[in-house]
């Protein structure tokens, strides 16, 4: 129960952030920088009348009704959570803090902090295996009826709003919601990859017991023991191997160094692992 609160409220704090990147950067400037939150921002333009929170609640409403008639119930309650949360909080902010134009005159600078801020809660949403919906539903229906992945898809339906945006609000914003979309993208790539790095720690020591007492017990990972022979003595050698993020691989590296200074050690960094402990393995 703990992890789901936990889990929920990681969500909710990406939400959050990406709120303020997007109501304080991104829709003052008319950068539609392709998604459905780009697209909710030209058809607001289009149709003032209605909020572009309002219009994102449209959208996904309408999108997910059409997901589950096309390719079914793949989309957890927490994409669902998501997607309805950004809505209601892009609409709270714009009544609670109206913008009436960009805090800067820079297009660029508006464009770069909007952008890094929102895929930093964009980032911290993915983790938690979730999404904001939108026009990843539209993509995951490309991907079923065409021979298309999905990130060619998502790439597709992102430029199709900003050649709407350039039509809209002029070729100058285009290119900057171009713009947005690559640097977007980037920023996203770099920072999951970042959550999930986790570090393969091989170990090679006379005092392994007592290291890999420290292993389980204090960091509460699992590991792994080897018996080996040293290439050159032909002595017999203990090794474990442990995988830990960089918190644990910091307190390793300390009491390998407290308890035994002329260990071997050897660090390789890991993007993924799954498995109990770690990630779920999925399809």
């Amino acid at each position: 129960m703990k992890s789901e609160a936990k889990r929920v409220a990681l969500i909710t704090a990406g939400l959050l952030i990406m709120t303020v990147g997007l109501g304080v950067f991104i829709l003052p400037s008319k950068l539609a920088s392709g998604g459905l939150t780009g697209l909710s921002l030209v058809l607001h333009h289009l149709f003032p009348f209605i909020t572009v929170g309002s219009m994102m609640l449209i959208g996904n409403i309408f999108l997910f009704i059409l997901g589950f008639a096309l390719i079914g119930r793949q989309f957890g309650g927490y994409t669902i959570y998501a997607s309805l949360m950004l809505s209601a909080m892009l609409d709270v902010f714009s009544r609670l803090f109206p913008m009436d134009g960009p805090p800067t005159d820079d297009l660029f600078i508006n464009l770069f902090f909007g952008t890094l801020i929102s895929a930093v809660g964009m980032a911290i949403v993915f983790n938690q295996n979730a999404s904001t919906g939108g026009t990843d539903i539209l993509a995951r229906i490309l991907t079923k009826y065409s021979t298309l992945d999905i990130g060619r898809a998502l790439m597709i339906i992102d430029m199709f709003v900003v050649a709407l945006a350039t039509m809209v609000f002029g070729v100058r914003l285009g290119l900057y919601a171009l713009l947005g979309v690559m640097i977007n993208g980037l920023i996203i790539d770099h920072l999951i990859m970042g959550f999930k790095t986790r570090f393969l720690v091989v170990v090679m020591s006379d005092k392994l017991e007592e290291i890999n007492e420290y292993v389980g017990q204090t960091l509460d990972r699992g590991a792994t023991l080897y018996h080996a022979e040293g290439a050159y003595e032909r002595r017999e050698k203990h090794v474990l191997h442990t995988i830990l993020n960089k918190n644990q691989y910091i307190l390793l590296k300390q009491h390998v160094h407290k308890v035994d200074p002329h260990a071997l050690l050897s660090v390789t960094t890991v993007q993924e692992v799954f498995g109990e402990g770690f990630m779920v393995l999925t399809k």
